[in-house]
This record gives structure tokens, C-alpha cells and sequence, in this order.
């Protein structure tokens, strides 16, 4: 072994051995703990190792490369394609890394890799103070912000890895070695930097992550229905033309189903009149049903929470940012293709952007949709949980759906969002992070020379080309 082979605290690494919570293939646990939550793809890992705390993390990820196996980084199990999972390999998962430390007066909290954004709301809002984060409360914590993370809350605080100040982070270290360091503003700032928006699974595997949080007492919650798609020219257009320019403290999503159309918005600390009167030109259209709820963030959130097992066992999605309005005919490509969606599960989600998502932290993120007005994806829902091959009759169409109606819309949008990737894409990198590309590439090159952790749409170092297969154009 060289001088370089030296793990933390410059000791040698001898042979690792595996430590934390491990399940194997013949383990009473195996084929629950393979699972992910989009059951559309099924991998048989060679070993699943539950991370209690960073060391088992060094250990597995030493292990992995003195053995030449192929590695998985995995927290929340929400990874669309499947590629926190992987056959006759490593999965390192982080899941059971659950701590929480909050300084609530200096608005700092540390939290280990592991939290769900439920968990996370919830240990944040006991003490008035939220991040960003998605609506699904079982996404982890660490995949969400390491994407970018958005929700409710971005255009109030802006992304989710706007507010992350520093990592934990174990990378790789010389030919068959681990280490752990530290990635903040003073340490290793050009990795904090990736981490922010391009962080799953490229660089390392992160450990924990320190946010700025913000202080919030209590949020407006509403809610509005319209049955059938007849208003939906009218909802839709009213919506993309005031929710990005609205009140920046007012987030809100809008999702199209075959039979109804659902508006869901959050106002930071309003009141159940301001927020009715913000959100007065869309819900004047048509005649919706309208909720209101007033109370603790962490309260809320969990009470639009919806059970794993009421969700379709398959997804498949297609993600766009989207810069200028939709004009009148791709409002009617979506109407066109909600109309003949392949279940009631599936739907065209959309999130407003605009306010401080415009805004970058100091030195920035490798996130680089900052000018879009709103996210989009059309999501195909099918399967019954726990049934292994329920839905099989319905995945071509599925699939097929998805594909035409990403191809329709085209023309209307721009980008693509990391965390919802889009296989078979052409120009993928620029797609997801734009200019920040080849930086990215200079600095796994300098934390990942050795491209350790890679997946089907991962990062190379620079010193790698890029017309292989799995880490190029197709």
C-alpha cells in the first residue's frame, strides 16, 4: 500500500470490515430492505449496509473499493430510476443517521443524512424555525437539498441548498482508502459549492448537513378544487401569470388529473384573508372548492401527508423548468394528455419559482435554474404496492405517455431538474446544470479522481471522457 493509501488522521488503511446494520441476500430483511419507493425497478445488491454513524460509512466505502464492488448511495429510497440501487453491489445507506441539533438563537441546525423531510419539518417547527423543503414528507432530507430541493417554501427562503452551509462528507481517498471531511465556507468551499445542487451520489457520500434555518411561527394553507378540465385554460394561465411575481412569502403548486384540477398554496406567516386575497385571481376562476387551514408549519405539512401504501407501486416522470409563459397551445397539449392519462394517479405537477429562488447564497450553487418562472413534470402513477408485477400490463402505456407528452411540450420548456432525471435525454449535463458543468467536472476530479462514485447520469472527473456509455451523450 503507498503513502497515499492513508485513511483519517493519516493511518494506513488496512483490510476494512463492515460494520453498522448489514443485511444480505439471505437475510430474513433482504427483500423489504432492496426495495425503493418506485417499485417499478427491483435490484438484488450483494450487501446493504445501515450506516449508525460515520465510521460505518468509512468502513463500507473502504470495503467497497478494496473489493472492487460497485456502489450505491442511498437515504430516502426516492431515487426515480433506481440508481441508489444496484445489482451484485454496495448499498451504503444513510437512512438511520437521524440526528438533530438545533441552535435555535443562532438559526444553525445539524442533521444527520438520514432524516426524512417530515422528520426534518417536524424537529424544525417544534422550535419555530423551518428550511426548504418538497411536499412528500418520506423523500429524504440530503437527496432533496443535494438536488436543489424546492417546495412551499422556496420563494419565501429561497432553494433548500441555498440554505446549506456546510457538510460532512466521507470521499474517497488514494487507491482503496476512505476519509471524512468537512465542506463549508472556510473548508473545501469549491465542494460545498457542487454539493449545492449536484451533490447525490458524484462526490462522496455526506454524512450530515448544516442549514441557516428560519425563523416561522405558523403558515396559511389552502387548498382548491375544480372538478373536470373545463376551467383548466383559464386556472392554468392565471396561475403561471401571478404565482411567480406574487408575494415572495406565497408558494404555491398546481397539479392537473384527468377528472380535477387541485391548487395547494402555503403563505409564511398570513392569515386566512391575506391569503385568500393573493390568491384571488385564480381562485375566482370557475367555481372551486376552497379549504383554509392556519397553524404551526410542522403541523400542516403533516397533515397533507398521504401513506406510502396508498401510492402506485411504479412512477415514471419527465422534469422541465419553464421561462416564459405557456401560450395557449400548451395549456391544450396538457389538457389533451390529462384527458387520456394512463391512471387517476397520474398528473402534471407544477411549482412556482420567482422570488428567492432568483437569489444565490454567497459563492453560489452548481443549481442553475434561477430564471424559471415555474417546475413542471407530467407523472405517470400505476401498480398496486407489495403485488410484484400488478401494473406490468399498464408500463408500456405508461411509459409511452410520458414520452409523447414530454416530446409535445418541448417547445415550451427548458432544463431539467436532477433529482426527477430524464433517461435517454440528449445534452443531460447542460440540461440539469448548465454552464456549471465543466466545473463540476474539475472538482470531482479533485475530491473523485478515480470516478468512485458513478451511477448512469453521474458526473466524470475531467481527466475522463465523456462518450462512454453511462457517462456521456447517448
Amino acid at each position: 500500500m503507498s503513502a497515499a493509501d492513508k485513511g483519517p488522521g493519516g493511518v494506513r488503511c488496512g483490510p476494512a470490515t463492515l460494520t453498522g446494520r448489514i443485511v444480505r441476500p439471505n437475510d430474513a430483511g433482504y427483500a423489504s430492505a432492496s426495495l425503493g419507493w418506485d417499485e417499478l425497478f427491483v435490484h438484488y445488491p450483494l450487501v446493504i449496509v445501515y450506516a449508525q454513524n460515520t465510521q460505518d460509512v468509512v468502513n463500507a466505502l473502504t470495503w467497497a473499493r478494496q473489493h472492487n464492488v460497485a456502489l450505491r448511495v442511498r437515504s430516502g429510497r426516492h431515487s426515480l430510476e433506481g440508481w441508489s440501487n444496484v445489482d451484485n453491489g454496495i448499498v451504503i445507506d444513510v437512512s438511520e443517521l437521524k440526528s438533530v441539533h438545533i441552535d435555535a438563537r443562532s438559526h444553525v441546525a445539524t442533521v444527520g443524512a438520514g432524516l426524512t423531510q417530515l422528520e426534518a419539518v417536524t424537529a424544525l417547527a417544534k422550535q419555530n424555525l423551518a428550511v426548504t423543503t418538497g411536499s412528500e414528507g418520506t423523500v429524504g432530507l440530503s437527496g432533496a437539498t443535494l438536488g436543489g430541493g424546492f417546495g412551499f417554501l422556496n420563494r419565501w427562503i429561497g432553494m433548500a441548498c441555498d440554505s446549506l452551509i456546510g457538510a460532512e462528507v466521507v470521499v474517497a481517498s488514494g487507491t482503496e482508502c476512505a476519509k471524512v471531511v468537512r465542506a463549508d465556507l472556510r473548508h473545501n468551499a469549491d465542494l460545498l459549492w457542487a454539493l449545492r445542487g449536484a451533490g447525490n451520489g458524484n462526490f462522496g457520500i455526506v454524512t450530515s448537513l448544516t442549514y441557516n434555518v428560519t425563523p416561522l411561527k405558523s403558515v396559511a394553507y389552502v387548498q382548491a378544487t375544480w372538478s373536470g378540465l373545463g376551467d383548466l385554460h383559464a386556472v392554468f394561465d392565471t396561475w403561471q401569470r401571478t404565482a411567480p411575481i406574487a408575494d415572495n412569502r406565497l408558494g404555491s403548486q398546481l397539479e392537473v388529473h384527468r377528472n380535477e384540477i387541485l391548487l395547494f398554496a402555503v403563505l409564511a406567516e398570513g392569515s386566512e384573508a391575506e391569503a385568500r386575497n393573493l390568491l384571488a385571481p385564480i381562485l375566482s376562476v370557475g367555481s372551486p372548492a376552497v379549504s383554509t387551514q392556519i397553524g404551526n408549519w410542522g403541523d400542516v405539512y403533516n397533515g397533507f401527508q398521504i401513506p406510502t401504501q396508498a401510492d402506485p407501486a411504479n412512477w415514471k416522470f419527465f422534469s422541465q423548468f419553464t421561462s416564459k409563459p405557456f401560450p395557449e397551445q400548451a395549456i391544450s397539449v396538457i389538457g389533451s394528455f390529462m384527458k387520456n392519462a394512463p391512471s387517476d394517479a397520474s398528473n402534471f405537477f407544477t411549482q412556482s419559482f420567482g422570488g428567492a429562488v432568483r437569489r444565490s447564497p454567497h459563492d453560489g450553487t452548481a443549481f442553475p435554474h434561477r430564471d424559471a418562472i415555474f417546475y413542471s413534470e407530467p407523472g405517470a402513477g400505476w401498480g398496486t404496492r407489495g403485488q410484484a408485477g400488478s401494473g406490468d400490463a399498464i408500463t408500456p402505456q405508461a411509459q409511452a405517455w410520458i414520452a409523447e407528452f414530454s416530446q409535445a411540450l418541448r417547445p415550451y420548456v427548458n432544463g431539467a431538474y436532477v433529482n426527477v432525471p430524464n433517461v435517454g435525454m440528449q445534452e443531460w449535463e447542460t440540461a440539469y446544470w448548465g454552464d456549471n458543468f465543466d466545473r463540476l467536472r474539475e472538482i470531482k476530479a479533485k475530491y473523485d479522481p478515480h470516478n468512485v462514485f458513478q451511477y448512469e447520469q453521474s458526473i466524470p472527473p475531467a481527466s475522463c471522457r465523456t462518450d462512454r456509455p453511462g457517462h456521456g451523450r447517448p
